[in-house]
């Protein structure tokens, strides 16, 4: 998925990132420890590991519980060089049938991330 987002790249690597940004509009609340992140909602916890960061551009994740999988999901911030247009790229991965409300559960988010932002 790609969203366009009226933000600078700056500010939206570090709603992406860190602990802080992330529980600002992703979940309730997140923990880190090492490259372990807890996120946190509604008193339920998931585990995701960090499994790669690029400065200023992109995170990875991947979910405890799809450890023996390939899954992941990154969020990714791609400017375009003409426009300076600044959005955010969303791979994540569904099940057969679960397609339509992953993409629902993402414009969702986005949306918070756009209030929280002021985009």
């Amino acid at each position: 998925m790609e969203m366009l987002l009226n933000a600078s790249p700056k500010s939206l690597y570090n709603m992406i990132s860190t602990p802080a940004g992330l529980s600002e509009w992703f979940a309730d609340d997140v923990n880190v420890r090492d490259k372990d992140f807890t996120f946190i909602w509604d008193g339920s916890e998931e585990t995701a590991r960090l499994l790669a960061k690029s400065k200023d551009t992109a995170v990875k994740f991947r979910w405890d519980y799809d450890e023996d999988e390939p899954y992941y999901f990154e969020l990714r911030i791609k400017v375009d060089p003409i426009t300076r247009e600044t959005a955010l790229i969303i791979t994540d991965f569904a099940e057969e049938g679960d397609e339509d409300s992953t993409r629902n559960l993402w414009e969702s988010q986005v949306d918070d991330l756009r209030r929280v932002l002021g985009a």
